[in-house]
Order: structure tokens, then C-alpha cells, then sequence
């Protein structure tokens, strides 16, 4: 089956408490698409944490000593300095502009993901609203799979992406931080290749092959495209979780 993705029509600006299920299965029909055994629906980070409220208000965040030095170091707001710091088990590298994190979930990214873009439209030059990553996107990945299950019965996967850099190229591309139902990783050693050979070290990570693939139909700007629907995934559904492809500590070569 040829992999297919299609940005869902219809998905309206999320705010707090939304019903990510609902929207999902109305913006499946606007799209005129049906779901599928083996379907997987692909989200953007950022309407899930407005979905379960994780807005901040710079406003009121208070800096602590560490915040503003390192701020000062860097040339960004102590306020949401303050803040990547409580998102990070601990800073990789800075430099002016940048500071790269150990996110508590375990990934190293930019500023802890906090994302100032899309984010809210009120606020004044004192109140400034910022957005952090959900508290765990594996659960919220899991509750709205089994959400949509329950409503469609059918097995599907659900992918929570997010946009993240990388150490030696630029851009950013689309990286899974939460899933369900969709593994993280291949493990194709044991495989024959096309001439008899067997692969010795090869396993894929296929969910941030699909998040890179989903990002693209996403856009980054104002698409308003945030939900992907993917058909043909060549891959058999199963649990997974981020924690298969975090790589541990001792096996990191570049820290």
C-alpha cells in the first residue's frame, strides 16, 4: 500500500479543555476521509498542550539568581529563562540567542521546546504568554487513541511531533516526543538486503521518519494544519513509547 498523508480541513484554533477526539473525528469527515485499522493520526505538539492548558504567563514568573545570570549570558528574558530552566534536567551548551536543554522528558532541544509562536493572541507589553511541551505526551497520546478507538472500534496509532534542530545540520525537521500504538523504532538487523547480505546494525527510527514526513504537510507558520492523517504506514502498529528511542546516556558520544 503507498504511504499516504492528508492534513485534516477544519481544525479550529485550540484552546484549553478542547476535546482533541472530537476535533479529530470532525475534521476526518470535513476531509472526507474514513478511518482504517492500521490509520495513524499524527498531531502537532502545540495543540496538545493548549488542549490541557499549558499556556504561561511570563508575567508571572519571578526569576531566580540562576535564571538571571544565565539571561544575561544569553541575552533572553530571565523570566523564561526561569522557565526553561524548570523544564530541564540541565543545560547542554549556550551561546547568545541559544540555549540547548535537556528537556525532563528526556530529548535535548532548544529552550526546553517552550514556543512563543501561535501561542495567544492577548496580552500587552507586560504579559507575554508562552507555551511548554504536555507534561507527558506518551499518556496524551494514549488517551486519545484509546478515545478515538472506543468511538471508531478500530486499531489505530496516534504521533505527537514537535520541531526540533539538530547538531550538525541546520533547520529544523519534525521529531516524535509522544506515541501510542506506533513503534518508535525498527530493528531490522537480522534482515536480508537485496543481494543476500545480512544488516548488522540497522534499526530505523521510523517514528521520527514519520513525524519528519508529517511536519511537512504541516508547515511551521500559519497553515493552520496542525492534524495529519497517514494511510499505509509499512510497518506492523504496536505499543511504543518515546523512551525506545532516547539514547542513553552512556551510548551519547557527543556530550
Amino acid at each position: 500500500m503507498p504511504l499516504s498523508l492528508t492534513p485534516l480541513s477544519g481544525i479550529p484554533d485550540i484552546h484549553a479543555g478542547m476535546d482533541l477526539v472530537e476535533i479529530i473525528l470532525s475534521g476526518i469527515i470535513k476531509s472526507n476521509l474514513t478511518l482504517q485499522n492500521n490509520d495513524i493520526l499524527v498531531l502537532a505538539q502545540k495543540i496538545v498542550s493548549k488542549a490541557e492548558d499549558r499556556r504561561i504567563n511570563l508575567a508571572s514568573i519571578a526569576p531566580s539568581a540562576e535564571a538571571i545570570a544565565l539571561a544575561l549570558k544569553t541575552d533572553k528574558d530571565p523570566r523564561l529563562v526561569e522557565l526553561i530552566l524548570r523544564e530541564s534536567i540541565g543545560i547542554i551548551r549556550t551561546r547568545p540567542g541559544t540555549i540547548i536543554t535537556e528537556h525532563k522528558l528526556g530529548f535535548i532541544c532548544a529552550s526546553a521546546g517552550i514556543d512563543h509562536s501561535n501561542v495567544a493572541g492577548e496580552g500587552n507589553d507586560n504579559e507575554e504568554w508562552v507555551l511548554l511541551l504536555p507534561e507527558n505526551p506518551d499518556q496524551s497520546a494514549d488517551k486519545i487513541r484509546k478515545g478515538i478507538e472506543k468511538k471508531c472500534n478500530m486499531n489505530i496509532g496516534v504521533l505527537i511531533i514537535d520541531s526540533h534542530g539538530r547538531a550538525w545540520r541546520l533547520g529544523t525537521v519534525g521529531a516524535a516526543i509522544g506515541m501510542s500504538g506506533i513503534p518508535g523504532l525498527i530493528d531490522e538487523r537480522g534482515w536480508k538486503d537485496l543481494y543476500g547480505y545480512t544488516l548488522q546494525i540497522t534499526v530505523v527510527g521510523v517514528a521520527d521518519e514519520l513525524a519528519a514526513a508529517a511536519s511537512l504537510i504541516m508547515g511551521q507558520a500559519a497553515e493552520g494544519t496542525p492534524i495529519v492523517h497517514v494511510r499505509g504506514f509499512p510497518y506492523p502498529l504496536r505499543e511504543g513509547s518515546l523512551a525506545e528511542i532516547i539514547r542513553p546516556k552512556e551510548q551519547d558520544l557527543f556530550r
